[in-house]
């Protein structure tokens, strides 16, 4: 598990802005039985989580009218157990983080892995995200 000094300020990057913790599989599965639209980003101390990935997320939300009704995010390497919960509704995808996931009334609508996040730009994420906002979001 990553130390909660180099961890912390990474998870306030998206508590600060309206994402809700899911620090345990009980908070995972409560989450995902929500109506509506669930954005889950898989936070992680990757560079590409750091730098183009939570930015992206950021990005997204702030720029577009149609939203995810529930913002929430987990800590690869350290929310471990709520990672691995919430990895078990991601199959068929391999684990990947960071990652970023739409559920919608607790299905898996659409999946950025890390591969289609590393070498992008946070503006193409956010573009990316904000299309999937517009097709699953009311």
């Amino acid at each position: 598990m990553y130390p909660r000094e180099i961890v912390q300020p990474m998870k306030e990057e998206l508590t600060e802005n309206g994402f809700k913790e899911l620090l345990n599989p009980e908070e995972v599965e409560a989450q995902l039985k929500e109506k509506g639209t669930t954005l889950v980003m898989i936070n992680s101390v990757c560079g590409c989580s750091a730098g183009t990935a939570r930015p992206g997320v950021l990005m997204a939300v702030a720029n577009t009218p149609k939203k995810p009704d529930h913002l929430t995010t987990a800590f690869a390497g350290y929310d471990i157990d709520a990672i691995q919960t919430l990895r078990q509704h991601l199959m068929p995808y391999p684990p990947s983080s960071p990652a970023i996931a739409l559920f919608k009334d607790g299905e898996l609508v659409h999946f950025i892995e890390r591969h289609q996040i590393e070498g992008r730009s946070a503006q193409m994420i956010a573009h990316n995200l904000i299309a999937a906002f517009e097709h699953y979001c009311n």
